[in-house]
């Protein structure tokens, strides 16, 4: 496995954290370790590296940062990075630092910048870290699990105070361009209408009706899960409340979804997936996405995987419509 020109590489975290980030810096600190590598850390993602904010990690620097949910070595935008200019300023850091080979945890965008490195001759590796769940190329992404379980924790909390008060909560979870949270955690609370921007919605048909028919069977309080990329919670509460009588209320989740003690899951995945990012430096591979398919931990070339396309699944979409009687 060894190769002689991977002695020096970095880790960063770019794009939203996402909880299990710190176990997959974690995992690429002791694995370089372990493989008798100096590895950096580079701060703020690519505004880091452009920046020159780097500095070795030895083993004993990730102590207690496991079970600590955000990322340790920070995150923020780049814009100057989308540039050709960006990019080469970061090879020029990259030098001047010794890295030999780069590891970038995030999602699509930050494989974009993994791969303009990549071609421009740094060595580098990408690993999904995004609560979303929206990198095609991957059945799972680090953070997802987290989320999930941030998200029933709410909603059982909210669903207590509709019952008793015989409310419709209606609840924006993130998700901008991809229904995953709302679609499963819809379905973990039994949400009685879940919104996805996948599909499209009809509001008489899609959100009225089944709250109507589960008023006539005596049902008087009820849980709508929105998407982000949905939105309009505020107004679609008081149109509920308008046309059913139901006193209506909207809730928007926010960022405390990003955050918390990362699940065992997430934990787990992000170790695997942290330590395969080194192995393949080492192996001397680039431009590849550390990624999860058909429950392995596996890789592709990053283009490819940028190129896919991920779908919700059709057969959990009908299995929240039946559930929902």
């Amino acid at each position: 496995m060894e190769n002689r020109n991977i002695r020096t590489i970095g880790v960063l975290t770019s794009g939203g954290d996402a909880p299990g980030m710190n176990a997959a810096i974690r995992a690429v600190v002791r694995t370089g370790a372990y493989y008798g590598l100096k590895v950096c850390g580079v701060k703020r993602g690519y505004n880091g590296l452009i920046n020159g904010e780097i500095k070795e990690m030895p083993p004993r620097s990730v102590s207690e940062v496991l079970q600590r949910g955000g990322t340790c070595l920070m995150t923020a935008r780049c814009l100057e990075f989308k540039e050709k200019a960006g990019v080469e300023r970061a090879i020029q850091i990259a030098k001047v630092f010794g890295l030999d080979g780069l590891i970038v945890i995030g999602g699509d965008g930050s494989f974009r910048g993994a791969r303009d490195l990549s071609n421009s001759g740094l060595p580098t590796i990408a690993m999904p870290g995004t609560i979303d769940n929206d990198i095609s190329c991957s059945e799972y992404t680090v953070g997802y699990d987290t989320c999930l379980n941030t998200v029933k924790d709410a909603v059982d909390k909210i669903r207590d105070t509709a019952s008793s008060h015989e409310r419709c909560s209606v609840i924006e979870v993130m998700g901008r361009a991809a229904g995953y949270i709302a679609l499963e955690a819809g379905i973990a609370c039994g949400a009685d209408v879940i919104l996805i921007p996948e599909k499209k919605t009809d509001f008489d048909e899609d959100v009225l009706r089944p709250i109507l028919e589960a008023k006539q069977r005596g049902k008087m309080h009820a849980i709508v899960v929105v998407a982000e990329g949905v939105g309009g919670v505020l107004e679609m509460a008081q149109k509920i409340e308008a046309a059913t009588g139901i006193e209506s209320r909207a809730t928007i989740l926010g960022h405390v979804q990003r955050g918390g003690s990362p699940t065992v899951r997430d934990r787990v995945i992000a170790s695997q997936m942290g330590a395969r990012c080194v192995e393949l430096l080492l192996e001397g591979k680039a431009n590849r996405i550390v990624c999860q398919r058909n429950g392995q931990i596996t890789d592709v070339d990053i283009n490819e995987g940028l190129e896919m396309k991920k779908h919700i699944p059709d057969e959990l979409v009908e299995l929240a419509r039946k559930l929902s009687v």
